[in-house]
């Protein structure tokens, strides 16, 4: 056979090579629409409730974040490693319902860090416990929900209940206060695909009717907790994190001027749904 001969089969292979190529390619670029369906898109919620699940800490590794990490944040080193949780018997509730938590029995050398309504308001916050994997449970009512709750989840933070009103409920009839309370469940539910068992009550305020109203929502656990400036921390106290606490002005800076105190104290940030 001829050179030109060669040259023209070799020419014509290549040509059928790049066209098996580029078919190849189209249909790795079409992938799962090629059956004509077309994928769903999620409510931000669900996705955020996503990346928290990827990026939530298994129980008892708290501590996911580098030394660097926190020195960006003006933190010297991360704390140790949160132990593994250990089986609680909690107290009972008054007349059946779930018992009221001011604290966690337990003698681990950890501490909980709860947030209300402000922690969503602040971008950096959502930042910060992504990045140094810190963890907190963010007690919501309805009226705020919004984008920054969305960047909570997926940084990690757990969601639960502070009613759907913020009211006063000592006082209010059962109704009432079942209208807050499961209301609100609902609406976690339907927004973040969370399953709701803590109540934190607005002003920590609750009276029999709410007791016994929370058990019937699903509630299994009443948190209480305790301000930053309510003396020495200790193991098993739940801190309620306020954005004025210490005389600073961010959820922000309230928790990093608290992890530097617990960091003296040889105390961990460790995640409340694991203990109670």
């Amino acid at each position: 056979m001829t050179d030109g001969g060669h040259a023209g089969r070799s020419g014509r292979c290549g040509r059928t090579a790049r066209r098996w190529v580029a078919a190849l390619l189209a249909v790795a670029a079409v992938g799962p629409g090629l059956g004509g369906c077309a994928q769903s898109v999620e409510p931000i919620e669900r996705l955020s409730r996503k990346a928290a699940e990827k990026v939530r800490p298994a129980a008892g590794a708290t501590a996911g974040a580098g030394t660097e990490a926190y020195r960006r944040w003006g933190l010297s080193a991360p704390p140790a490693p949160a132990p593994s949780p250990r089986a609680l018997a909690l107290p009972d509730g008054d007349g059946g319902g779930p018992p009221v938590l001011d604290r966690v029995p337990t003698r681990d050398p950890v501490v909980f860090l709860v947030f209300g309504d402000s922690a969503g308001k602040d971008p950096r916050f959502a930042a910060m416990v992504g990045e140094l994997r810190v963890p907190v449970t963010v007690f919501l009512t309805d009226r705020v929900l919004g984008p920054g709750y969305g960047r909570l989840r997926s940084a990690g933070a757990d969601v639960e209940n502070h009613t759907l009103d913020h009211p006063h409920l000592p006082g209010l009839p059962a109704a009432g206060q079942r209208a807050e309370i499961c209301g609100q469940r609902d609406k976690l539910k339907e927004r973040f695909g969370v399953r709701s068992s803590m109540l934190r009550p607005p002003y920590g305020a609750y009276d029999a009717v709410t007791l016994r109203v929370a058990s019937e929502c699903g509630v299994s656990v009443v948190v209480r907790g305790r301000g930053v400036g309510g003396g020495p921390l200790r193991a098993g106290d739940i801190v309620v994190v306020e954005p004025d606490a210490g005389g600073v002005a961010s959820p922000t800076d309230a928790t990093i001027a608290l992890l530097r105190d617990l960091h003296a104290r040889r105390l961990t940030p460790a995640r409340l749904a694991d203990y109670v």
